[in-house]
C-alpha cells in the first residue's frame, strides 16, 4: 500500500508507515535463548517514539537541539531518532566501536544536548563529558533501569505527552560524521528532504520486489547514511520488517533465523562467502564438487549463449540438476528466501557477482556518499549492467568533469546534482566551499565515466590516485580490492607515489595459510610466524603477481611486498566504519618499512 502523499520529512514518513502498517512486524531481536526473534510491530514502536518524544521535551529538548546516540543498530536507535525528529531536533548517530576521542569530538562539534548510549560501560566512558562539553546536559542508557535509563525517560514522556511537530523539508534532520580518512571527521548536514527524496527515489527502482512481506537482515550500521536510508527508511515506505544480526561471528545462524528476502550489504560480505564456498568445495571433493563445478560452468555457458540469442537443452539440464542439488543448499544458508541484494562502498568483482546471480541471488551495485544521502546511482532487477554502479536515481543528475584529469581521458570527477545533495559540512565553511560548485553540485572526489546508456562506471578515487616516477597514474583502491579476493590475503594496501614502482603491504589470511602449510608438509608453527618463511612469502607474491597480470599494466603491479601480522582494523584506527583504509594512519605507522623497500 503506497502512501497517498509522498512524505516531505521523516516524521511524516514514519507516522505514515505506522498508519498504513500498524500491525505489521517492524523490528526483530533475538530472544534470550537465541532460538527465535522477539518482534515489535509498527504500532509498538510508535508508542515508544511517542513516549520518548515527550520525555525529550520534558528534558528541554526542542527545535534544532542535537540528540546523540552511541550504539549499534537496534530498535532503540530508531526510536531515539524519530523521537528527536518529532521535537524538531537534530539526530547525531555515533558508532559503538569508535575511539573515545572521536565521540568527544563529535559531541562537542555538533553541540549534543542529550546523549543516549547503548551500554553502561559506554556511559562510564562518556559521563565525564558533561563537565567538559558545555552543551551536554543529559546522558541516558538504553540497557539500564531506574533513573538515567532510557526507560525512565519514556516513562516521564508518557506522563507529559507531546504531539509531534512536522519539520520543514529543508530543516536539518541529522549530522552524519564522515570517517575522517584524510583528517578530522566532518559533520554532513542532511535535511529531511535529503533523506526522504533519496529513500523514495531508490524505492521506486525496487517497487516490484519490495512490499509488506519484505524482510532485511540488518548488517550495515545505521550511523552511516547507506544503511539508514537504504534499509531503515526504505523498509518503512513498504511496510517491511528488519531482523537484527547479533554479530559478524553469528551471521550464519542469524540468516537462518531471520530469513531475509533482500539484503543491504557491502561486497566484502559476498566475497567472504564466495571464498568460503570455493574452499569448502575444494576440501569436500567428490560428487558435490563435480556438481558444483558443473553448475558454475553451465550457468556461465547459459549466459554466453543468451548474449547471442541462443540456448542449449543440455546446458539448461545440467544447470537445473546442479541448482536442485547444490545451489539450493547455498540459498538455504541465506535463509531460503533471499531474492537479491544491494551493495555499495566498493564495486563487486564481476566474476563473484555473476556467480551469485547464477545461483539465484543477484547482487546489484550502487554508488553514493554520505554527502548525497547517500544514493546517486543504482542497478536494479529491471536495469542492471554488471561492472557499472547503475544509472542515476530519479531527480538526480551526474556530470563528469574532465578538466581535473589528464588530457585525452574519457573519465573525470563525478559531480552530483539533486535534492539528495547535503546542505554543507557543520562548522566547516571552507571545506564546504571546496566541494560545492557555484551551481549547487557536489564534487565527489571520485573518478568515473558515463556510457551511452547513462550507466556510471567507477575508475578511481581522485584523492587517492597518484603518479609514479614515470608519470603513470595509479588508482590503488581497485588493485587492493582485487588482491583481497586472493584466498591467501585478508587485507592489502598499495603504495608508490613518486617512486619507481609500486609496493604492497599484505596481511595474510592465517587460517588459509595454515592449511596451505599442512597440505605442503611445511611445519605449522604459530600461523603468524609463517609470514617470515621465505617460501610462503614467495608463494603469496607470485600468486598476487599472476592474478594482477590478467587485468593490470606492468607498472601497476607491485614489485616488492611487506608481510604484516596484524590486520588493519577499527580498533587500531586504520579502517573506517565502512571498512575503507585510512591511508594516512597506515602510512604513519609503516612509512619506514615502505621506504626501506626502495633503498
Amino acid at each position: 500500500m503506497a502512501p497517498s502523499k509522498e512524505p516531505g520529512n521523516l516524521v511524516d514518513l514514519f507516522e505514515g508507515a505506522v498508519k498504513r502498517f500498524s500491525d505489521n512486524d517492524l523490528f526483530g531481536v533475538k530472544n534470550e535463548t537465541k532460538t527465535d526473534l522477539n518482534w515489535m510491530t509498527y504500532a509498538e514502536v510508535d508508542r515508544r517514539v511517542d513516549n520518548l518524544r515527550g520525555g525529550l521535551a520534558h528534558r528541554g529538548i526542542g527545535k534544532n537541539d542535537a540528540v546523540g546516540f552511541i550504539g549499534g543498530n537496534r530498535p532503540e536507535w530508531a526510536i531515539t531518532a524519530f523521537a528527536a525528529y518529532g521535537v524538531g531536533g537534530r539526530f547525531v548517530p555515533m558508532y559503538e566501536a569508535e575511539l573515545e576521542s572521536t565521540w568527544e569530538y563529535i559531541i562537542r562539534d555538533s553541540a549534543v544536548k542529550l546523549l543516549m548510549v547503548s551500554k553502561p560501560e559506554i556511559y562510564q566512558k562518556v559521563i565525564r563529558y558533561k563537565g567538559l562539553i558545555p552543551t551536554l546536559e543529559h546522558v541516558f542508557v538504553v540497557e539500564s533501569s531506574g533513573p538515567g535509563s532510557m526507560a525512565s525517560l519514556e516513562e516521564a514522556g508518557e506522563k507529559h505527552p507531546l504531539a509531534s511537530i512536522k519539520p520543514d523539508p529543508n530543516d536539518i534532520a541529522a549530522l552524519i560524521y564522515t570517517s575522517g580518512t584524510t583528517g578530522e571527521p566532518k559533520g554532513v548536514l542532511l535535511s529531511h528532504k535529503n533523506f526522504t527524496t533519496n529513500a523514495i527515489g531508490g524505492n521506486r527502482l525496487y517497487k516490484d520486489v519490495l512490499n509488506e512481506g519484505s524482510r532485511s537482515i540488518s548488517i550495515l550500521p545505521w550511523a552511516h547514511s547507506y544503511g539508514q536510508t537504504a534499509e531503515l527508511y526504505n523498509w518503512m515506505l513498504v511496510g517491511g520488517s528488519i531482523g537484527f544480526m547479533e554479530s559478524v561471528t553469528t551471521i550464519g545462524d542469524d540468516l537462518a533465523l531471520i530469513k531475509p528476502t533482500f539484503m543491504i550489504a557491502v561486497p566484502r560480505v559476498f566475497n567472504k562467502i564466495y571464498d568460503g564456498l570455493n574452499a569448502k568445495m575444494k576440501d569436500t571433493g567428490g560428487l558435490a564438487k563435480t556438481l558444483f563445478d558443473m553448475g558454475v560452468e553451465s550457468a556461465k555457458k547459459k549466459r554466453e549463449l543468451a548474449a547471442m540469442g541462443k540456448s542449449s537443452f543440455m546446458v539448461n539440464l545440467k544447470l537445473k540438476i546442479a541448482d536442485k542439488i547444490v545451489f539450493k543448499k547455498i540459498r538455504d544458508k541465506f535463509g531460503g528466501r533471499l531474492i537479491g541484494a544491494l551493495t555499495a562502498s566498493a564495486l563487486m568483482n564481476k566474476e563473484i557477482a555473476a556467480f551469485f546471480s547464477d545461483i539465484g541471488i543477484p547482487v546489484f551495485d550502487c554508488y553514493g556518499l554520505s554527502e548525497t544521502s547517500p544514493a546517486v546511482t543504482m542497478n536494479c532487477f529491471s536495469a542492471n549492467k554488471p561492472g557499472s554502479v547503475g544509472r542515476p536515481i530519479e531527480n538526480v543528475r551526474v556530470v563528469i568533469d574532465k578538466s581535473v584529469v589528464e588530457d585525452g581521458s574519457s573519465d573525470g570527477e563525478i559531480i552530483v546534482y539533486g535534492p539528495n545533495v547535503m546542505q554543507g559540512y557543520h562548522n566547516k565553511p571552507d571545506a564546504t566551499r571546496a566541494v560545492m560548485t557555484a551551481d549547487g553540485g557536489f564534487r565527489t572526489g571520485d573518478r568515473g565515466r558515463l556510457d551511452e546508456d547513462g550507466y556510471l562506471f567507477m575508475t578511481g578515487r581522485i584523492k587517492e590516485q597518484y603518479k609514479l616516477e614515470n608519470g603513470k597514474y595509479v588508482f590503488p583502491g581497485a588493485i587492493e580490492e582485487d588482491i583481497r579476493l586472493i584466498p591467501f590475503v585478508a587485507n592489502a594496501m598499495i603504495a608508490g607515489e613518486g617512486k619507481r614502482y609500486n609496493v604492497c603491504m599484505i596481511i595474510p589470511d592465517f587460517e588459509v595459510l595454515a592449511k596451505y602449510a599442512r597440505d605442503n608438509n611445511l611445519p605449522v608453527k604459530d600461523p603468524k610466524a609463517l609470514i617470515n618463511d621465505k617460501a610462503i612469502q614467495q608463494m603469496i607474491s607470485d600468486t598476487v603477481t599472476a592474478s594482477l597480470k590478467q587485468k593490470y599494466g606492468g607498472y601497476e603491479i607491485p614489485k616488492k611486498f611487506i608481510y604484516i601480522a596484524d590486520d588493519f582494523t577499527l580498533d587500531n584506527g586504520m579502517l573506517t566504519q565502512t571498512m575503507k583504509l585510512k591511508r594516512r594512519v597506515v602510512f604513519e605507522k609503516y612509512n619506514d618499512a615502505i621506504e626501506a623497500l626502495y633503498s
